[in-house]
């Protein structure tokens, strides 16, 4: 029997309710509010005391109504039909809702209970089966979806029948195994999983290598990310780290897109469901929305909600990893979910840390965190989850509790700066500032060796070098004036300004130029760099100036032109003319 209480004590969304029975952490209950049900979870029990945060607005709640605790933790279903749907953090479908406002109290079933799913058989009769192994598969949105046996199922099970091609709903019964224990148990194309406990059904997890191409230059090039990996992208408002996600959820080479708005201002996720259901996906040239899931809590929604969307949009990318997809999550903004951590922490009145944020934050972030990876599927498959969180912290301070502790466990690093984001150079990620710590690991520089180029590195380095060196220069031509510094540091500032013109800055609006694939980058790059290495000669500084203002236009020319097109070849022989009229000498041989 289940444990029932009463509501003892309100403050907000923490309700403290008298228990007469058993309740674990993380339990989900119902407390009886005016003949609706408020979902609410254990975060912590103290003798007959347990203290739940609930997912709706309070108001009018008394003390004395009625609790019922349902002896599991906050689950989503998995299942068939998850693509291209709207969810809210707690899995209820958005798109079922009437109205303008969610109504309190008011849940629906996340998934088409009467939908039919041509269901073609992986398994057969006898089969040794486990946790995770695949049992069959549909198709859903030209994904191959695999329906698995119930991860939540321990030690191994025989097959005893399995249905044969044809049209089945997600409830209809597909297998019957039989475990060691000869109890026969069916299965259908459903399965629950609590979202704050990872699903670990894979053999191993390999430190990831393979390149995600995302087509922005900035990160493809300069901070690459790869397959399986984790970055973050802080930055102050307006500095365009929504626009920068949106771009890498369109353009990066991924199965499934999992967005999930954990807390962003209304306007933003008004603009995501507006959005994504027009574009069309430039790998396939279906809609993006095909192979995309939203799970959406905004800033004006409850804060305990916004908490549970992340872990709900982890376990989703966890179970398509499963079937051995590649998988791109995005998070905006982890600010807001750290936030609601915050205001929970204080609630229970628990010893604050910096910036009163919990003491633990750095524990919760690393864990999240570790829950992406590139893994080993017990079938020899292998699947991803590369996650890309926002961070939006005030005031646009990097050094915040949230930043440095997501900068501990991320190992990509985009750096948004606001100065950048001014000067209208998009995307505004500082070069300097950010950093891949993908570029240390051997693997991946087998991968880059083999795929693109034996030189990538170095000559990513090498940019990497200059643009530091023109960083200096310019603070030094800011003091001293421009004639109070060499002609060659002003060459040294404008090749520096040719990388970022070229290479790092990207127009999100010309159709050619926002996707850039990595045999394009790697022919610019070269082509960049080959200018860099060379000697010029000139008389001042203003020589300089117009010179490279010229080679910056025309290398911009042939970014919005076709690769390898005739407009693309004519503006590379301008160009070449233009290095003939003061080039000395190529110091790169």
């Amino acid at each position: 029997m289940s444990t029932k209480g009463k509501v003892k004590g309100v403050v907000s969304n923490l309700v403290t309710v008298e228990i007469d029975g058993p309740v674990a952490q993380n339990e989900i209950c119902y407390i009886e509010l005016d003949g609706k049900m408020l979902m609410a979870e254990v975060l912590k029990v103290i003798d007959t005391n347990a203290f739940v945060q609930v997912f709706e607005s309070t108001r009018g709640l008394k003390v004395g109504n009625n609790v019922n605790f349902e002896e599991h933790m906050l689950e989503v279903t998995l299942a068939p039909g998850l693509l291209s749907k709207n969810f809210d953090g707690l899995q209820n479908d958005l798109n079922k809702f009437s109205g303008i406002f969610l109504q309190r109290g008011e849940y629906n079933f996340p998934l088409d209970t009467e939908k039919l799913w041509n269901f073609k058989p992986l398994a057969k009769p006898g089969d040794e089966v486990e946790a995770g192994s695949w049992l069959g598969e549909v198709d859903e949105n030209h994904q191959p979806h695999k329906i698995m046996v119930p991860f939540a199922f321990e030690g191994k099970y025989t097959v005893k029948t399995i249905v044969p091609t044809g049209d089945y709903k997600i409830l209809d019964t597909i297998a019957v195994l039989i475990n060691e224990a000869g109890k026969e148990i069916e299965v259908n194309m459903t399965q629950k999983w609590p979202v704050k406990k990872a699903i670990n059904i894979h053999t191993e997890k390999p430190r990831p290598f393979k390149l995600l191409e995302t087509g922005v230059r900035v990160i493809d090039t300069a901070n690459p990310i790869v397959e399986g990996g984790t970055g973050f992208i802080p930055g102050a408002f307006g500095t365009g780290k929504t626009v920068l996600q949106h771009a890498i959820s369109k353009q990066a080479e991924a199965d499934i897109v999992i967005m999930a708005a954990c807390g962003e201002r209304a306007n933003e996720v008004v603009e995501l469901f507006v959005e994504f259901p027009k574009l069309t996906d430039p790998h396939t040239d279906r809609l993006l929305m095909e192979r995309t899931i939203i799970v959406a809590n905004t800033s004006n929604m409850p804060v305990a909600a916004r908490e549970a969307s992340v872990y709900t949009a982890m376990t989703i990318a966890e179970y398509y990893r499963a079937m051995g997809l590649r998988v791109l999550l995005m998070a905006d903004s982890t600010s807001r979910w750290a936030q609601a951590l915050r205001e929970m922490s204080n609630r229970m009145e628990e010893l604050p840390g910096q910036d009163a944020f919990p003491m633990d934050l750095s524990a919760i972030i690393a864990n999240f965190y570790s829950r992406a990876g590139y893994v080993q599927l017990k079938n020899g498959k292998t699947g991803s989850i590369t996650f890309i969180g926002t961070v939006s912290p005030a005031g646009g301070n990097l050094k915040e509790p949230v930043t440095e502790s997501t900068k501990k466990v991320a190992r990509c690093y985009f750096a948004l700066e606001q100065a950048r984001a001014d000067s209208k150079r998009y995307p505004a990620i500082n070069p300097i500032e950010s950093y891949s710590k993908y570029f240390d690991y051997p693997e991946f520089e087998e991968y880059v060796t083999e795929h693109i180029s034996p030189d990538w590195t170095n000559m990513v380095n090498d940019m990497r070098t200059l643009l530091q060196r023109g960083r200096e220069v310019q603070e030094q031509i800011n003091i001293l004036g421009d004639d109070g510094v060499p002609v060659d540091y002003h060459i040294t500032f404008w090749k520096s300004e040719l990388i970022d013109f070229v290479i790092l800055q990207q127009d999100a609006f010309d159709e050619i130029d926002a996707l850039t694939p990595i045999e394009r980058q790697h022919y610019m790059l070269s082509l960049i760099m080959n200018i860099c290495n060379a000697d010029f000669k000139f008389s001042n500084f203003v020589e300089v100036m117009d010179y490279f203002k010229r080679i910056i236009n025309i290398c911009k020319q042939m970014n919005y032109s076709v690769f390898h097109s005739e407009d693309f070849e004519k503006y590379e022989k301008e160009l070449n003319k233009i290095l003939e009229e003061r080039k000395i000498v190529n110091s790169s041989n």
